[in-house]
């Protein structure tokens, strides 16, 4: 998800790629939520996949506020 960031050219360049990931697990707790409300996904099943990327969002969302503050 956020290989690519690894290897910023700048650090503008890494926060960038960090909110992508962030776009991105946003996205993917969407789709679990869709599979969950169309019967696709058991709910103990969802419960353990949200609660991992809700953590991933949530240590994102820090990187990229922690690193948007030094921007400055």
């Amino acid at each position: 998800m956020v290989r690519e960031a690894e290897h910023a050219e700048s650090k503008k360049d890494f926060v960038h790629k960090m909110m992508i990931g962030l776009k991105e697990a946003n996205e993917t707790r969407y789709w679990l939520e869709l599979l969950y409300q169309s019967d696709y996904l058991e709910e103990s099943i969802f419960n353990r996949l949200v609660d991992h990327c809700t953590q991933i969002i949530k240590l994102l969302a820090s990187i990229v506020k922690t690193s948007k503050s030094s921007l400055n």
